[in-house]
């Protein structure tokens, strides 16, 4: 057999028949690359038709939220829910609110959860969720109203042991409480396993709020280990301000290095003291504001409109804002200044041709399947929480944490030396080692 053919063509009818779904195709693309010497020794996943099987959802729901704005106006939103592989356990992935959300993100993005959850060794499958619907600038009550409108739809779709949403980019604990509560109010039944993300006062985990962007520094951490170095000193540059970007530069300064720039939609800061954490979540997570804020109250700060993060050198960099971020003249830039590695902490931030520029320069690149992965991890040790009525401590959760993130690392090395020649190669282990995992569940699981 030409499997090398075979992935073409496998391709080609993905593309044809999700025309239009450019961040999809790449996502699956990137996947089928990595995947010609697994089907070399496992003629078998061809001949059962895994990789046909696992590249189209196994359901999609795709629906209208009407609601009513403070003034009175009737909105209406798309929702979208896609539940792509559930061979592992149930399906469980975020929801996304913002304007940019459509189909094809949102299959790019559950497509991606297959193997990120895959990689975590948890029992959870993949998918991905959310809505058009901006909730920056809109009051408590109008959010309030979307989610209950939201959720009057989702709710027969989920349940703890079907599909078990979290939150992404615009879902926090306000939007997750709403929703909850409206998926209460509608079933009559307290299920505190069938959202993740919750405040710890009502079945929440500690360390949530903080797992993508720690374990995302953890991953690099063990990145770093492997060629005998470590944060400390480090000058890091981190984009994004929002949830995962704070955490990172949290757990960087404790590990001993410094970050010195950080970004939003409007431009990016340098603050060559470090980043004033205290000050930047103030600002972010309090007032709401740009971060061009934090130069205008930190006289040491500059702020710039123009340019992006990656042209401030640095040893590090961790992409921690929205898919495809992060292009090929910002990877040149990159090497060019000197950096050693590139973790994202973001969903595929990083553009193919960038990656290419990385692996060119010798930069040490975790894709973010895999370098990403604590955040779905964490949500995992919530739903073992809620399933046992228990609460476990911040150090308790933090610690499984590191270890799992210890442990992706580790089987992505081992997985890319055993089908390549290069363990440092972490793209191909980490879409190898997913997509056994799920191959040898789906194969004996028969033909479903």
């Amino acid at each position: 057999m030409d499997t090398k053919a075979y992935i073409e063509d496998v391709y080609g009818q993905i593309c044809r028949r999700s025309a239009g779904e450019g961040e999809f195709h790449q996502a699956v693309d990137e996947v089928l690359r990595s995947l010609e010497p697994v089907l070399e020794r496992h003629p078998e996943y061809v001949d059962a038709g895994i990789v046909e099987r696992m590249s189209e959802p196994e359901r999609q729901v795709m629906f209208r939220v009407p609601w009513v704005d403070d003034q009175g106006v009737v909105r209406v939103n798309r929702g979208f829910r896609v539940e792509f592989n559930s061979a592992l356990g149930p399906y469980k992935g975020g929801l996304r609110f913002h304007p940019s959300v459509n189909l094809g993100i949102v299959k790019f993005l559950g497509f991606e959860q297959i193997f990120k959850n895959a990689l975590t060794g948890m029992a959870i499958g993949g998918g991905k969720g959310g809505a058009d619907f901006d909730p920056k600038g809109r009051s408590d009550g109008e959010v309030m109203r979307f989610c209950q409108a939201f959720m009057t739809e989702l709710y027969r779709h989920l349940g703890e042991h079907t599909d078990v949403p979290a939150g992404d980019i615009g879902v926090g604990a306000r939007e997750i409480g709403y929703l909850f509560g409206q998926y209460k109010r509608i079933t009559n039944r307290y299920e505190s396993g069938v959202l993740t993300g919750k405040p710890v006062a009502w079945g929440g985990s500690h360390a949530r709020t903080e797992a993508t962007g720690y374990g995302t520094v953890y991953f690099a951490q063990e990145m770093l280990a492997t060629r005998g170095q470590s944060f400390e000193g480090r000058r890091v540059v981190v984009s994004g301000s929002g949830n995962v970007a704070v955490y990172a530069i949290e757990k960087v300064h404790a590990l001993g290095g410094r970050v010195i720039a950080c970004s939003d939609s409007s431009g990016y800061l340098v603050d060559e003291e470090g980043i004033d954490l205290d000050l930047l979540k103030d600002i972010k997570e309090v007032r709401r504001e740009r971060i061009s804020a934090y130069a205008d109250a930190k006289p040491t700060a500059r702020f710039s409109a123009r340019g992006t993060v990656y042209d401030v050198p640095c040893d590090l960099a961790l992409p921690c804002a929205t898919q495809n971020e992060l292009r090929r003249d910002d990877a040149a830039a990159l090497v060019k200044n000197g950096v050693i590695a590139v973790a994202e902490g973001a969903n595929m931030p990083c553009t193919p041709e960038a990656v290419e520029v990385f692996r060119e320069g010798g930069v040490l690149f975790g894709p973010g399947k895999a370098a990403n992965a604590g955040g779905v991890a964490t949500s995992a040790l919530e739903m073992q929480q809620n399933a046992a009525r228990d609460t476990w401590s911040f150090q308790q959760t933090e610690s499984r944490l590191a270890a799992i993130m210890r442990d992706v690392h580790a089987q992505c090395r081992e997985t890319a030396e055993t089908y390549g020649a290069n363990a440092d190669d972490y793209v191909l282990g980490a879409n190898i080692t997913g997509f056994l995992r799920v191959a040898d569940a789906m194969t004996a699981q028969g033909v479903v």
